[in-house]
């Protein structure tokens, strides 16, 4: 039996009597039923496979943290040498798992991204923690600091949180710190606080607490975190893993990182360089532009971070708060280009 189309051409010579014509429209129709049909094959195997990558990073995520959190609890303050290693591999493993999230962020979901960041950050706090009960603190210190400054400043330094203290600063008062592995400024107000690149190179470093405060952190920190921080200005050095920031009002920020993290917010600038993406949560009138600060060395510390120089994803902000897709989120902005500081002396 011969099949022919509407338009009258068929595939054989037989007779009239032993063909069927099939209209055009039903042949195409059944074209783009079979075009469906694959198209809903590649789907349903892109799903599997998305599936499949997001079981395996839940897996593998899973494993390392608990690993991370089995040597933390190993640590004693009763063996310093030991302590003061495993905290060390700790530090390394916990940067290995971040830069592992953020290699998966293209296939997880909002709810898993979150997930994964909120264990990160509980990591990284009982890690600082830890370090407090098992490292010795230092009680008393005199420093010198030169951090490209003109006049270098001596201070003295009680390891006080509650009530720094400091002999003759000049203005400039620098916080003493609690172990070899961290350091930062807190409880301090109306001062400028330097840190050189020799102090903090690949540390943790903590700023908590300061109110009307100018910040220079020189070098290549680890991690970098601000807490409860009003009217400050806050510049520092390539981050090799993640800052986070909560509780910051009225604040401009300036800083290259991997990633970061911002929580309760409000009416601060950040000046970025991050080459995974940015995360607010719970944040308004947050406003991004451009990491723009130079400063001697700067080079040098990319290199020592890792952090690549020619990659910048600073207009990539996720907000937690705002999951429509079809509308920006009003709670962050772009700074207009003559709006946007590049002087940022002291």
């Amino acid at each position: 039996m011969d099949v022919v189309t509407s338009d009258g051409q068929g595939n054989g010579d037989s007779g009239p009597s032993d063909t069927v014509k099939i209209p055009e429209r039903l042949l195409k129709r059944d074209q783009l039923r079979l075009e469906d049909v694959e198209r809903r094959k590649e789907e349903k195997e892109s799903l599997s496979v998305t599936e499949e990558r997001s079981e395996f990073f839940s897996s593998t995520f899973k494993t390392e943290r608990l690993a991370i959190e089995r040597l933390m609890s190993a640590c004693s303050e009763d063996d310093c040498a030991f302590a003061t290693q495993t905290l060390e591999e700790v530090t390394l493993k916990t940067q290995q798992l971040q830069k592992f999230l953020n290699d998966s962020m293209t296939f997880l979901t909002q709810y898993e991204l979150r997930q994964a960041q909120a264990s990160l950050q509980k990591l990284q706090t009982s890690l600082a923690e830890k370090r407090e009960v098992v490292l010795p603190k230092k009680k008393f210190a005199f420093r010198s600091r030169n951090a490209g400054a003109s006049n270098p400043k001596v201070t003295a330094v009680v390891d006080s949180p509650a009530s720094a203290t400091t002999v003759d600063s000049g203005g400039v008062k620098l916080l003493g710190t609690s172990h070899p592995d961290q350091c930062g400024f807190s409880h301090i107000s109306s001062q400028t606080l330097i840190k050189s690149a020799e102090e903090i190179q690949k540390q943790d470093v903590l700023l908590t607490y300061l109110t009307n405060c100018k910040v220079r952190l020189f070098g290549a920190p680890s991690t970098l975190h601000v807490k409860h921080v009003r009217d400050c200005e806050i510049l520092c050095g390539p981050v090799s893993s993640s800052i986070f920031v909560d509780h910051c009002t009225n604040c401009v920020l300036v800083f290259p990182c991997q990633q970061l993290r911002t929580h309760n917010t409000t009416d601060t600038e950040v000046y970025l360089h991050v080459t995974s993406r940015a995360i607010i949560e719970d944040c308004q009138r947050v406003r991004f532009a451009p990491f723009s600060w130079s400063y001697p060395g700067l080079d040098s510390d990319f290199l020592v971070s890792g952090l690549d120089q020619n990659r910048n994803n600073w207009t990539q902000v996720d907000d937690f708060n705002w999951l429509a897709t079809s509308t920006p989120s009003p709670n962050w902005t772009v700074i207009p280009e003559p709006d946007r500081r590049n002087d940022w002396d002291v």
